[in-house]
């Protein structure tokens, strides 16, 4: 799954499918069937990722799309409540609109 893909442009259903399965990857299968991932769910209070975790996110999103998708400059530009309220329909909206 972390190729970069910079051809096809994804839609909200299929970023979010994307986002799922990378979170899968960090946090485990077996913590995510615990879980009810939906795009409003927030890393922190939902999903319970640490700044690790988040980071290995980041790099697998780097990985599937490149240059194109700066999501480490993105998350560096705001500021604490942001980044504690941050849920996954912030970043898919964040790279539908870069795509």
């Amino acid at each position: 799954m972390d190729t970069i893909n910079n051809t096809l442009k994804l839609n909200h259903e299929q970023l979010f499918t994307l986002l799922k399965g990378f979170i899968t990857e960090v946090i485990g299968a077996e913590f995510v069937e615990e879980m009810d991932i939906t795009p409003d769910s927030s890393f922190t209070k939902d999903l319970e990722m640490d700044s690790i975790e988040i980071v290995s996110f980041s790099e697998k999103i780097k990985a599937h799309f490149g240059e194109q998708i700066d999501f480490t400059g993105w998350l560096s530009s705001m500021d604490l409540d942001e980044l504690i309220n941050l849920d996954l329909r912030m970043i898919i909206n964040y790279i539908y609109e870069c795509q």
